[in-house]
């Protein structure tokens, strides 16, 4: 009776430190799924961008968050070239909605689209280009007017804020 006893006291721990684990596995799994990191070039050197809050010069890798229903609206600037505004392309993720659904449903409409690992910034020809491998062909895409605009309009209102400040 006691070795019984002692066998499901044993077995319940066991149990436990499997769920601990697996529960500690997903959370890590989630927050690690809530960034990307993006290459950004451009094929002509000395352009600078900024991305939200982030400023560098090209070409760079950095960190970004995914996100449902954000944009990221860039800045790029090139020497003899008008500033090209616009928002980046972002990758739907469609095996993280998946993960969601199953595992935590009120979670599944956060972070459903990131960044590409690959963009080309060209300001000469106001096109931005990106591709999830760095075997794929590029995906050009013009930002639309009011997705210029828009851009525009955070740039300047943050310079004005800065500013003020």
């Amino acid at each position: 009776m006691e070795l019984k006893l002692a066998e499901l006291q044993q077995s319940g721990i066991r149990g436990k430190m499997k769920t601990s684990i697996c529960f500690a596995a997903m959370a890590t799994l989630l927050l690690a799924a809530c960034s990307s990191v993006t290459t950004i070039t451009s094929p002509h050197p000395g352009t600078t961008v900024a991305v939200r809050e982030k400023h560098f010069t090209l070409p760079a890798s950095e960190k970004l968050k995914g996100t449902s229903f954000g944009n990221y609206e860039f800045k790029a600037v090139e020497t003899g070239f008008e500033p090209f505004y616009g928002i980046l392309p972002l990758s739907f993720k469609g095996g993280h909605l998946a993960v969601d659904i199953i595992f935590f449903a009120p979670a599944a409409f956060f972070n459903l689209r990131e960044v590409f690992p690959f963009y080309q910034i060209d300001v000469e020809k106001n096109v931005i280009r990106y591709r999830k491998t760095e075997q794929d062909e590029w995906q050009e895409y013009h930002p639309k007017a009011e997705e210029s605009a828009r851009a525009r309009v955070y740039f300047n209102e943050k310079n004005a804020t800065a500013q003020t400040h």
